[in-house]
């Protein structure tokens, strides 16, 4: 039997390319309407691997998603922060309403300790979600690798299989390269803001900067020296070594 236009786009996993769909996945809203407008679902993709492509730390890269990470993290689950550039300010997680007990700091030695730690996070089920900064894992100088793919695939479907919200932060060399990430956005600052493409998604590409406000909410950076008042702190937790291999 032919199936007509109408009966395809019904199918499950098919789409039209002019449009947004309704997204195959949970999402989390991200307390910001106008990003929320222009992702699948009205929301961040849970369950899923999503890239954000930036060059330049602390523009707001991670403060954009504190609504979404919270709600990702209800029910007592935690939040792992893998190859991060910086340790995050512990009052500014608190104020987004991100139990600072639940955030979990891992500083890897090598590239492969944070793909490893990422995939192992993710597939626990106990993290609702994972950052993970590639880029900082890599040795200074190096691009990224166009044999991260099956790395990156492994790290999709491990999400999925821990119903966890899957971040993956790596400079905008990357654009270049395949990603099998539902969503791929290009984050940059623009005067105190922050501006935003989305490049892949289910839908027509979003080639117009979103520009996303910054300036009322807590942000997510490295803890000032000047800091004086006693401030609680985060902890990062060294992998042990040797750790366990899986076949690529």
């Amino acid at each position: 039997m032919k199936l007509g236009v109408e009966d395809l786009a019904r199918l499950p996993g098919v789409w039209r390319g002019g449009e947004l769909d309704r997204a195959p996945h949970a999402v989390a809203a991200t307390g910001d309407p106008g990003l929320d407008r222009e992702l699948p679902g009205g929301g961040w993709p849970v369950g899923t691997l999503t890239e954000v492509l930036h060059d330049a730390v602390g523009i707001g890269e991670v403060t954009f998603l504190c609504g979404a990470l919270a709600r990702a993290c209800e029910g007592g689950r935690l939040l792992a922060w893998i190859g991060s550039p910086y340790l995050p300010y512990a009052p500014a997680l608190a104020s987004a309403g991100i139990a600072l007990e639940r955030c979990l700091i891992v500083e890897p030695a090598h590239r492969e300790d944070a793909l490893w730690a990422a995939e192992q996070a993710l597939r626990s089920g106990a993290c609702g979600a994972m950052l993970l900064w590639l880029a900082s894992a890599l040795p200074q100088g190096s691009r990224a690798r166009s044999d991260d793919y099956a790395w990156l695939r492994r790290l999709q479907l491990a999400a999925q299989a821990g119903g966890a919200m899957a971040v993956l932060y790596r400079s905008s060399a990357a654009q270049a390269l395949s990603t099998p990430a539902h969503l791929r956005l290009i984050a940059e600052a623009s005067a105190g803001a922050l501006a935003l493409r989305i490049p892949k998604r289910r839908g027509p590409p979003l080639c117009a900067p979103l520009r996303i406000e910054l300036a009322a909410r807590p942000r997510i950076a490295a803890i000032e020296a000047q800091e004086t008042a006693p401030q609680p702190s985060l902890v990062p937790v060294a992998l042990p070594r040797p750790l366990p291999r899986l076949a690529a």
